[in-house]
């Protein structure tokens, strides 16, 4: 089985072209069900064995995975990743047919933070190349981890590079405004910029297209729409609603209404305040007791 698993990996990566983080999660997958197998059948499992896997074992080992918190996003994802590793080990054809797990259609905004990570990492998993699983989840994160609109994510140059803790950002109106940046947001980017196969320079786009040219928003759109249905989340799941996810849980978790509003790029109650008069060491200190990544 362990050959059949390191095959897989292998096929991931060289054929379907799956990023590093995806084949990881994937053998992750695939070596619990092994695992799994041999205790609910009582016996070794192999390649063989995999083809009579029924609809039965695998909504066991949903209920096994699902036992050990994870939500409907996520076992919509491992079921995904299973579906995947029996296809090749056993046969296309092979795999019983089950309705994944799902949450109530027209689910409202917020996403919660598991399912805001889910999306972002499923539109990630089915890029077609390295570096646009790289850029897909840098723009997501850019969404849900900093708040901003996609129109200002996707006008963000090259002259933001290298990034440090905070990120100036020009919204609606001509508006600056400072924008802490988590660890992880930071190391989104720059990894994305590292794989990038054109030039990111000065006041150059940074997130390109296939070609080369400035990234279209319906592409990101397009392809979060196929990752909600794909994970049963609503239709309401778009790429603003991780921006009103951002906010939602900051207010939850008791952030500063007129530090969230200069956060947001939001019109203050005081018309004549400009974003960049905001402390921006007092927006980190609030951004990161608030956000529930951070």
């Amino acid at each position: 089985m362990q050959e059949t698993i390191s095959a897989w990996a292998d096929h991931l990566a060289q054929q379907r072209r799956r990023s590093a983080h995806t084949v990881r999660a994937y053998v992750a997958t695939a070596h619990r069900l092994s695992a799994f197998l041999v205790e609910h059948w009582g016996e070794s499992s192999s390649p063989a064995r995999l083809a009579e896997v029924t609809a039965a074992d695998l909504r066991a080992y949903l209920a096994f995975r699902r036992a050990s918190g994870i939500g409907n996003a996520s076992a919509a994802r491992e079921l995904s990743a299973v579906r995947g590793f029996l296809s090749f080990a056993a046969g296309e054809g092979t795999t019983p047919r089950l309705r994944g797990p799902s949450v109530k259609k027209g689910v409202p905004r917020p996403i919660s933070p598991d399912e805001a990570v889910a999306l972002a990492e499923d539109v990630a998993d089915n890029a077609r190349e390295p570096w646009i699983a790289a850029r897909n989840w840098a723009v997501l994160m850019l969404l849900y981890g900093a708040g901003l609109r996609i129109g200002e994510a996707l006008g963000l140059t090259g002259a933001i590079l290298p990034l440090g803790a905070t990120l100036s950002v020009t919204g609606k109106r001509a508006k600056t405004r400072i924008v802490p940046l988590l660890p992880q947001v930071r190391e989104a980017v720059e990894s994305y910029a590292a794989l990038c196969p054109w030039p990111i320079a000065g006041k150059e786009a940074l997130f390109r297209g296939a070609k080369g040219g400035v990234l279209d928003a319906a592409l990101i759109r397009r392809a979060v729409q196929g990752a909600r249905g794909r994970l049963g989340l609503g239709e309401r799941t778009t790429p603003h609603a991780l921006r009103h996810s951002f906010a939602t849980h900051l207010l939850g978790r008791g952030a500063d209404l007129r530090a969230l509003q200069e956060l947001l790029g939001h019109a203050s109650l005081r018309s004549t305040q400009i974003y960049t008069a905001v402390d921006a060491a007092h927006l980190l200190d609030v951004y990161r007791n608030a956000h529930p990544r951070a």
